[in-house]
């Protein structure tokens, strides 16, 4: 800790600041692009779009994580949760708040206490405030797929911020031997 607050005072940016910093800029960076496509196209065709765009970077998201973990793919369900709580906690800092569960092999459930991107939707009032969750539900299922590839993934939404619900809750089946849909 003495080195960063060495730097921060040496007019450079502590790693930390610099972390800090890259995690506000991409969200930042997201809700302008998501912003700026709903002035240009519309409002729901910002949301379908911020979708699809936000399961095909998250594959990319998860493809970099397995080579930073130096693995081919999550064993099972329980170390694609643990990936999943190591890219939230790298990607996000405190901007989500999350609780990971691997209730059984082939069940977990996430408990999300805080969303960095419902709070901005809320900001940015719009008539909608669920477009954060609409992305969420496409990248979930994106991330599962690209961590156990060949697995049939069922990610289900009980409860969102967005639609009015005090948490989100995703609960997630995953059939490791059945080929995908």
């Amino acid at each position: 800790m003495a080195i960063d607050q060495q730097e921060s005072q040496d007019g450079t940016l502590s790693t930390i600041d610099q972390v800090r910093m890259l995690r506000k800029l991409m969200l930042y960076w997201d809700g302008q692009w998501f912003l700026k496509a709903a002035e240009a196209f519309g409002l729901e065709a910002a949301i379908d779009l911020n979708a699809r765009v936000r399961a095909s970077f998250g594959r990319i998201e998860m493809r970099i994580l397995l080579r930073a973990l130096g693995r081919p793919r999550a064993r099972d369900l329980a170390e694609a949760m643990h990936m999943l709580r190591i890219y939230v906690s790298a990607f996000m800092g405190e901007a989500l708040r999350a609780e990971f569960a691997a209730v059984e092999p082939q069940h977990a459930e996430v408990i999300i206490i805080r969303c960095a991107a419902f709070e901005g939707a809320k900001r940015a009032a719009l008539s909608r405030v669920d477009q954060a969750c609409v992305a969420c539900e496409t990248v979930w299922q994106a991330w599962l797929e690209t961590l156990l590839p060949g697995a049939r993934i069922d990610v289900c939404y009980p409860a969102r911020m967005g639609k009015g619900d005090p948490r989100c809750r995703f609960v997630i089946q995953a059939d490791l031997e059945a080929p995908p849909a």
